[in-house]
């Protein structure tokens, strides 16, 4: 019975160690191989279709197609909105990655609408995209200046950057004021140079407004504005044309005014601003004292609702802002 037993075990080993040898073979070893390729971050490969089905399910649920800018009737031009797409390959690397099997960790790609703002010609535009959640606080500056620190310090206390208008003549009077916006990260727009109404003067009146004021903000900021706002909203497709053509310019309205050079009560003119805030509305303020008091209340407001502050700019691009 000993001497079986000690067979056994020596026959036991020598078939161990060749069995070792045998899977070290490169015939074996590629076999392997294949197998692990076959699966999923080392998961098992019934695990790993499993894992594909589900995020082909959550891509039927959370794909959105993009949206096209158009001409509206009463808002003209409306900028476009990126669809979005989720990208099934770097997906599946995510979660393997985190751990977590869970929609958080999809990975998308932006798809750009077939018809873009550029594609819509000189037209004025008064808003955002309403599917895109960002709003802009937008100041239109021509005098008001003791109120200006006060605005710029608020919108620093929660971390906004916003667009100004800067009027021509005013750039000249106050470089340092108009180096003071910039330099604190805020966009540059044109708002003409002397505050003309834009609808009752010829082209070349037109031309020398606009164009005075961007040779002037070019050389106080080094910077070449973009977006033109033509003063107190007074334009004509003339106007908008020119802004196009001349200047690469698009002409910027806006969606709910705070009219606060009429110096409102502040709660009354917050909640008026309130009930319109909304996906890519555009607000018109000016340095006065109601804006400077009531600028916080809004900016709470608005984030409230789920809705970034930001440039005009940001607010026209049709670059996705998706919440969690």
């Amino acid at each position: 019975m000993k001497l079986n037993a000690v067979k056994f075990i020596t026959f036991s080993v020598v078939w161990g160690i060749l069995l070792v040898m045998l899977v070290q073979t490169r015939p074996v070893a590629q076999y392997v191989s294949v197998i692990k390729e076959r699966e999923v971050g080392g998961m098992p490969s019934a695990d790993a279709d499993d894992l594909r089905r589900q995020v082909e399910e959550w891509k039927k649920q959370y794909d959105q197609p993009p949206i096209d800018a158009k001409l509206d009737r009463i808002w003209k031009a409306i900028p476009g909105y990126n669809g979005r797409q989720v990208d099934v390959e770097a997906s599946i690397r995510r979660i393997l990655e985190s751990g977590l099997i869970t929609p958080q960790q999809l990975v998308y790609k932006e798809i750009p609408p077939a018809v873009s703002l550029d594609d819509l010609g000189a037209q004025p535009i008064y808003r955002g995209n309403p599917q895109k959640p960002a709003v802009s606080f937008m100041v239109n500056v021509a005098w008001g200046n003791e109120y200006l620190p006060s605005i710029l310090d608020t919108l620093d206390k929660y971390q906004v950057k916003t667009t100004f208008f800067l009027d021509g003549s005013w750039v000249t009077k106050y470089p340092d004021l108009a180096k003071q916006i910039y330099d604190r990260g805020h966009e540059i727009g044109n708002h003409a140079f002397s505050h003309p109404d834009m609808s009752r003067i010829g082209e070349e009146r037109i031309r020398e407004e606009i164009g005075r004021t961007q040779a002037v903000i070019e050389k106080v900021l080094d910077s070449k504005p973009l977006l033109f706002a033509p003063p107190s909203g007074a334009y004509t497709q003339r106007v908008v044309e020119i802004a196009q053509r001349e200047f690469g310019m698009k002409t910027i309205l806006w969606t709910a005014d705070t009219v606060d050079w009429r110096k409102p009560a502040v709660p009354e003119m917050v909640q008026r601003v309130n009930r319109q805030l909304g996906n890519g509305v555009l607000v018109l303020m000016h340095p006065t004292e109601a804006a400077a008091k009531g600028l916080e209340a809004m900016l709470k407001a608005a984030i409230a609702k789920g809705l970034l502050p930001t440039t005009v700019s940001d607010v026209l691009s049709s670059q996705r802002i998706d919440r969690p």
